[in-house]
């Protein structure tokens, strides 16, 4: 992929935090990576989303050296930059405050299975990491939330839960592509809205493990079921 396609790609995942009510003001961004080249295209810092251009996202290595664009490159780009390095299979990011999964992230809360929706996408709990330390905060802050992110998957699949609460801060969730980043972070946001409607009816909110077990694996799985094994045919080709 040449990287005018993917800075185009990229420019629209990060429209489509806006479409899907993710983001106000400048409260997000998207990045993509092109893992042959070691390149990462990221939403520049504190750029509205009505006055952003393809041309504007910013071409970074993955040791944060600025290769393309006359735009600082988003605050969260070190947060970035360390998930991708320690994840290879992940092919783009999000990052967002949209309300529910912060709502959880500054209760300090994992959001629990509560139902076969969460199981479809996430396996298990969304996990929410530790608290930060005085001297991760005074340091390289955004870096330094990057590895507390992996910290955290030290022990999880992150293609199996592809979705992070950053204690006191929000959500973070990847994909093998942007636009696939995009899609779980919509999940996340709506799992989150069920999560805490559920427990607030129910506070047990009992979710049996085999039923959790079998939505993810259908998905998912080996031997995974659902959707169709091929594209489906356009209905205007003829």
């Amino acid at each position: 992929m040449d990287l005018d396609t993917l800075k185009e790609r990229v420019f629209r995942a990060n429209l489509e935090l806006v479409n899907h009510q993710l983001v106000i003001f400048t409260w997000g961004n998207v990045s993509g990576i092109d893992r042959e080249r070691g390149l990462v295209v990221i939403k520049p810092s504190g750029v509205p989303y009505d006055r952003m251009s393809a041309s504007q996202m910013v071409v970074l290595d993955l040791e944060g050296h600025v290769l393309q664009g006359s735009l600082n490159p988003s605050s969260d780009t070190p947060t970035h930059l360390e998930i991708y390095k320690a994840f290879p299979e992940v092919g783009g990011i999000v990052h967002t405050h949209s309300t529910y999964a912060t709502a959880w992230a500054q209760a300090e809360c994992p959001i629990p299975v509560s139902g076969t929706t969460h199981a479809d996408y996430f396996y298990g709990a969304i996990p929410c990491t530790r608290k930060m330390t005085r001297e991760e905060v005074s340091g390289e802050y955004e870096r330094q939330t990057g590895r507390l992110i992996v910290e955290t998957f030290r022990d999880r699949n992150p293609m199996h839960t592809s979705a992070v609460l950053v204690a006191n801060h929000g959500p973070f969730t990847w994909g093998s592509t942007p636009e696939e980043a995009v899609h779980n972070s919509v999940v996340l946001e709506q799992v989150a809205k069920m999560a805490y409607v559920s427990r607030s009816l129910n506070p047990e909110m009992p979710m049996n493990d085999l039923l959790t077990e079998k939505h993810f694996n259908r998905k998912h799985g080996a031997d995974a079921y659902y959707g169709q094994k091929h594209p489906i045919p356009d209905p205007e080709c003829r």
